[in-house]
């Protein structure tokens, strides 16, 4: 007899996004003439970079000929993108890392996922609430939490709130955690954390023999010179941080996939009788036996967005979603709404009027304005009474959504 995982029974309800794409054929169905504006998914709208588009086109031609062809790639990527990755995103802001240390990857949010493999099921795992729900589903998926209360927060899962009063950045946990999940620019608050803040979290970290997952996926949106773009400015956070990187929104490639993890040599983690363990190796040991390599013609693309053309037109592109979310602030501050984020990410965190639960407000906002945002309780118990909206659609769907929330 064949036995499922029943960690899978534990997982509520259905995953966020499918339920938003579920009620919106529902209404859609019912009023088919209805124009549905987006501003939920937080999926990018501009085309590829004419730079990209050029070196994605060279990759083909490659492909097509004798001397060109590539079959399987080295598995961590291609030593044209490593390269380029390091001495663009981590030199000029004084990381060093070695090529051993970056693994490139098709997606921010399957490694995000994924590596918790290499960590043992007793390990005690905090996270940010709202938390991108990836985080905590696949760490219920592995059986590293009990079931989930009537809130929806698992057990073996340390929950840390974070809400206007504390400016949607988490306290440190009172007890001891193994494992923390961080998001910063955050998805889905838009807040963004100092250095100042992340010392601490490394410093908590360092102390505890913890290991800080951080999730920089947004860093290019960053507008404030003073804010850290990685978690690897901070001193010691090589020895207890991994970073995980994306070019889906810096670069449009949600469609093309193409992301990189960096794992320092010098960060352990330990065995159950305390002998320290290269998490770098296990990654490496993980990575080449369930992954054959992101495209060649992905990371060709990629690397052109390393190009001095490249910068300057994803650049344009970055301007244009913050632009967005400087109209979706404006818009709604002066419609009297509570907004936060918006400034250094493309995401706009609102409180929901008159007590409104989040999927209360969803389905008001689908039927009276026809306009798509993601609830906040999707993202965990905190985020119940919040709304998120991304600045990712085109910049005349936003200007319309705006105008049609005066009449919600």
């Amino acid at each position: 007899m064949a036995t499922i995982n029943e960690n899978f029974l534990k997982l509520q309800a259905g995953y966020l996004f499918p339920e938003i794409s579920r009620r919106i054929r529902y209404f859609q169905a019912k009023n088919p003439d209805a124009k549905i504006i987006s501003l939920g998914l937080g999926d990018v709208t501009k085309p590829l970079a004419p730079a990209i588009i050029k070196a994605m086109k060279k990759a083909i031609v490659d492909m097509g000929s004798e001397a060109g062809f590539r079959g399987y790639g080295p598995e961590q990527g291609y030593d044209f993108l490593v390269n380029a990755i390091i001495e663009n995103d981590f030199n000029p802001r004084g990381v060093e890392l070695d090529k051993s240390e970056i693994f490139v990857s098709d997606g921010a949010k399957c490694d995000t996922g994924n590596i918790q493999e290499i960590f043992g099921l007793d390990n005690v795992v905090a996270v940010t609430d709202p938390v991108y729900p990836v985080y905590v589903d696949t760490n219920v998926m592995a059986g590293r939490t009990g079931r989930a209360n009537q809130n929806g927060q698992y057990e073996r899962i340390v929950y840390m709130p974070c809400t206007a009063e504390n400016n949607f950045i988490p306290e440190l946990p009172s007890g001891s955690v193994d494992i923390i999940y961080l998001c910063f620019p955050n998805n889905p608050t838009g807040a963004v954390a100092t250095k100042e803040i992340l010392s601490k979290w490394v410093n908590y970290a360092r102390t505890n023999k913890a290991i800080i997952l951080f999730d920089a996926a947004y860093e290019a949106f960053i507008t404030d010179t003073h804010i850290p773009h990685s978690i690897y400015e901070v001193d010691g956070a090589r020895e207890v941080a991994i970073e995980f990187r994306s070019f889906s929104k810096t670069a449009g490639f949600t469609g093309v996939r193409c992301a990189f993890t960096v794992v320092p040599k010098q960060l352990k983690a330990y065995t159950k009788d305390g002998r320290a363990v290269e998490a770098n190796s296990l990654w490496h040991r993980r990575h080449s036996t369930k992954f054959n390599s992101a495209s060649y013609i992905s990371q060709a693309g990629a690397a052109a967005a390393y190009t001095a053309e490249g910068k300057k037109q994803c650049r344009q592109t970055i301007d244009i979603y913050m632009a967005n979310a400087a109209l979706i602030l404006e818009s709604l501050t002066r419609l009297g709404y509570q907004v936060y984020g918006g400034v250094n990410a493309p995401y706009i965190w609102m409180k929901t009027p008159e007590t409104l639960s989040s999927w209360d407000f969803f389905d008001r906002l689908l039927q009276k304005a026809n306009v798509v945002g993601t609830p906040g309780a999707g993202f965990g118990p905190s985020g119940e009474g919040y709304f998120r909206l991304t600045a990712f659609a085109k910049p005349h769907d936003v200007k319309e959504a705006m105008e049609r929330f005066a009449t919600v």
